[in-house]
């Protein structure tokens, strides 16, 4: 099946044999942008799996919400399923946000189980898909020792996810990149055009941002304006719909699922 949103057609009732469906909770934006290229990721993600059932939910700003879509499972006789939360690292959202708003979904439900797969980051597929980006953006593979990336994320005030910024940077440093900084939309300094300065103040002469973010939306508008502003040479788009990302949630279904047994043997 297909992905799709509440105000969907109704798939039939799960038969016998068929997967737990895959629900996706993206944080949601005014930006409509945002929801676009979450269900065109989505789509993909139900295309390179047929048989599986995979919809999505909003934690914020757009619909279905996470309630609406729990509910429209439960009334199509689903039992179980698996709540990916959309999320690059495990911060306040994941920590928080997505279990009360999971338990808030099943309460009222007690035929529906849902379990809730890690955040995508880290991975390897994710930094793929950012070199990805990169190369569509301009850059060639043989353009690493001489230019200098910005890894721009959203930005928290979580350690974790300052960790795993961390670290990705520091792979790219030693996979030969001439140098790499990371940067914050938000909660977190330094912005994407001080990053870029900085870079250039060092010698640098080429300058690639890199926004490490999914889908349009305020942050990243934020991130594209800071790194124009600071004369970045590239500027490569959002992860969006990559087919890394696509084959990292069904990775991150998967081991939902196998911990899940594992769970049940035990």
């Amino acid at each position: 099946m297909t992905a799709r949103s509440a105000a969907g057609p109704r798939p039939h009732p799960p038969g016998p044999g068929l997967p737990p469906p895959l629900l996706v909770i993206a944080h949601g934006s005014r930006d409509p942008r945002h929801a676009e290229t979450v269900r065109t990721l989505t789509r993909r993600v139900a295309a390179a799996r047929p048989g599986l059932r995979v919809d999505t939910a909003f934690l914020d700003f757009c619909a279905p919400s996470v309630p609406q879509a729990a509910l429209a499972l439960a009334a199509d006789g689903v039992r179980q399923a698996v709540a990916l939360p959309l999320l690059l690292t495990r911060a306040f959202h994941a920590k928080t946000d997505i279990p009360a708003v999971l338990r808030e979904a099943t309460a009222a439900l007690p035929t529906l189980r849902l379990r809730t797969a890690e955040v995508l980051g880290p991975s390897p597929l994710l930094t793929a898909a950012l070199e990805r980006r990169l190369y569509e953006a301009g850059l060639r593979p043989g353009d690493r020792a001489s230019t200098g990336v910005v890894l721009a994320s959203a930005g928290s005030t979580d350690p974790e996810a300052g960790a795993v910024i961390a670290e990705i940077a520091r792979q790219w440093r030693h996979a030969g990149w001439c140098a790499v900084r990371p940067a914050f939309a938000s909660a977190a300094l330094p912005r994407t055009g001080d990053a870029v300065r900085a870079l250039r103040a060092e010698g640098v002469r080429r300058i690639a941002v890199a926004p490490y973010v999914i889908a349009p939306g305020f942050l990243p508008d934020r991130i594209a304006r800071g790194a124009r502003e600071a004369g970045a040479d590239v500027l490569a788009p959002v992860l969006g719909a990559a087919p890394e990302l696509a084959a990292l949630l069904l990775h991150r279904y998967d081991e939902a699922l196998v911990t899940a047994r594992r769970h049940r043997a035990a």
